[in-house]
């Protein structure tokens, strides 16, 4: 195969550069980056295609070594939401493609797009630059359809039809989890000679232990307290509701318990939650937890390992995730995961082991995975260590050179349909 010296990465509705945890920044935004500045120390140049929603935002950001971030003009820059974005993707390709022609010829030897929106631009692209497309879904329409939380909004056809076409049109997928790789075959005809699993990793340096007592007192927690922790996008789907149902069901089995225990929320609204960004704060009020509930505005990574570390569990309520980056990062800190037993948290989460896997959404059922965490010192014990463990097994270093192994197959079964 042909040596990858520079890579177009799209990410059209959502910046790497962005705070994960609100609007539609989240696991996407750290697996472009992460897994961009991973080849860049590889000594591949890559250039971040992003749509600019700033009029202040630089056209070109010069993110890490070898790592650019280039904001491209398509449409207003605020009050566009996720689902207009479609009547602007012909405005982002032009400028996609305009971009890379003020270069020499063969400029790019590789397209990765993320999210269908992307893919669309990513296949318009490989046929003018004649060079292969890889594509990262993260999540997909059929799949959210057929898991909708209470409340949320089923993605349009338009999105399946878009979703089916990038699937026809990508030279290799690659897949979070084997689940995600066997979702493409069977709900989306993908051949699966062309859909390779990479697990996204975790970055240990900056998701690590921190010493308890000590984070706790500087983020305002009590030394002694039950700390049950929600982080991520405040949106039906990541179902911040059903941990504030589970709370409220274990303390009416154990109102003791209220007097140690804290909830902190995480995130900022988003998707379909921007709707009612209130209605999770009224829920706590309806269900009396205003007390014992915490809503904590997005942080940056360093600032939310301290928060892992500071919490007795991590709670992934999420009606479907494609990986879950939040559990694995929360177990590098050394703190259980209790997660939906949905998607690719069955990967990220070794249920017994580094935290409990939960099936279904009944907060009767959440309560007691909560509340086994909470009282049993030895499962508690035993699960930070198995924690520990299992975030181990996920490092970006090794997403990229998975990734760049797909990159190469990738060369070479295009060359061979040529």
């Amino acid at each position: 195969m042909d040596p990858i010296r520079r890579v177009a990465m799209i990410s059209l509705h959502t910046s790497p550069l962005d705070q994960p945890g609100t609007g539609d920044a989240g696991g996407m935004n750290v697996y472009v980056i992460e897994l961009s500045r991973r080849l860049a120390a590889r000594g591949i140049e890559v250039d971040v295609f992003t749509r600019a929603t700033s009029s202040a935002a630089d056209p070109v950001v010069p993110a890490f070594d070898g790592v650019t971030v280039r904001h491209v003009h398509a449409g207003p820059f605020e009050g566009l939401t996720k689902g207009e974005l479609p009547g602007q993707l012909c405005a982002f390709a032009r400028e996609v493609l305009r971009a890379e022609a003020a270069q020499p010829e063969g400029h790019y030897d590789v397209v990765h797009s993320h999210y269908w929106l992307s893919g669309q631009v990513g296949a318009l692209a490989r046929d003018r630059w004649g060079v292969p497309l890889v594509h990262s879904m993260h999540t997909m329409a059929k799949v959210k359809n057929e898991a909708l939380a209470l409340g949320d909004t089923p993605e349009p056809l338009a999105r399946i039809i878009g979703e089916e076409q990038v699937v026809e049109a990508a030279d290799m997928l690659v897949a979070n989890t084997d689940l995600e790789a066997k979702q493409l075959i069977n709900l989306y005809d993908a051949e699966p000679a062309r859909v390779e699993v990479v697990h996204p990793g975790v970055d240990l340096d900056v998701f690590r232990p921190h010493d308890k007592a000590v984070v706790r007192r500087e983020l305002g927690l009590p030394a002694e307290a039950a700390v049950l922790m929600f982080a991520g996008r405040i949106q039906p789907l990541k179902a911040p509701d059903v941990l504030l149902r589970a709370v409220a069901e274990l303390l009416d089995r154990d109102p003791a318990l209220r007097s140690r225990l804290v909830v902190p929320i995480v995130g900022g609204p988003s998707g379909t939650g921007l709707e009612h960004p209130e209605s999770l704060a009224q829920l706590a009020s309806d269900l009396r937890l205003e007390d014992v509930v915490r809503f904590v505005p997005p942080v940056a990574q360093d600032e939310l390992a301290r928060w892992c570390s500071a919490a007795t569990l991590v709670a992934v309520p999420s009606y479907n995730e494609s990986f879950g980056l939040v559990a694995v990062e929360a177990q590098a800190t050394g703190t259980p995961v209790v997660a939906a037993a949905v998607g690719g948290l069955t990967t990220a989460v070794r249920d017994g082991h580094s935290g409990l896997l939960v099936d279904g959404h009944d907060p009767g059922a959440w309560a007691e995975a909560l509340r086994r965490v909470v009282v049993d010192d030895a499962l508690r014990v035993r699960l930070e260590a198995g924690a520990l463990q299992q975030a181990r097994q996920f490092s970006w270093d090794r997403t990229a050179e998975r990734v760049l192994a797909v990159y190469g197959q990738a060369q070479v079964d295009l060359k061979e349909a040529v």
